[in-house]
């Protein structure tokens, strides 16, 4: 199942970019990141196979390995591609979040796009090592 990020602005070179970098590097699915300008833009069509994730903070909290087996999940029911929307620094739209399958959130704080990036990475990267069974993540 292929990864794709959908992501408002660009993320330059800083620090950020580093850390996004460090884990893409590291995601052994099929990873795709396309970056739209903070307003305007043609958001990608929808895979009709797929799932479309909006990061947002009103929606639901899930732990690690929950998340790790939502994407086990659809990619074992089929699903060719699971993209997740990271909007500018206005958020989503109605109209985005309503089409979603769904609102992934983390925590109820409100992130800049820029961290949100980096942090689904990594919590993409965690997710596909439980799925590996991989020694990274550690279960307290």
């Amino acid at each position: 199942m292929l990864l794709h990020i959908v992501a408002r602005g660009r993320i330059g070179r800083g620090p950020e970019a580093e850390l996004v970098a460090r884990y893409e590097k590291r995601i052994t699915w099929p990873l795709k990141l396309t970056e739209l300008p903070d307003e305007g833009g043609r958001v990608p069509p929808r895979d009709p196979n797929g799932v479309t994730v909006a990061l947002d903070e009103r929606g639901e909290q899930l732990t690690s390995v929950e998340f790790a087996r939502r994407l086990e999940k659809w990619r074992d029911a089929g699903k060719r591609e699971c993209r997740f929307l990271i909007g500018a620094a206005d958020g989503h739209g109605e109209g985005e979040r309503q089409s979603a399958d769904l609102l992934l959130a983390f925590g109820s704080a409100t992130w800049p796009h820029l961290l949100a990036r980096a942090m689904l990475m990594e919590q993409l990267f965690r997710a596909t090592s439980i799925l590996a069974n991989h020694p990274y993540h550690r279960e307290g």
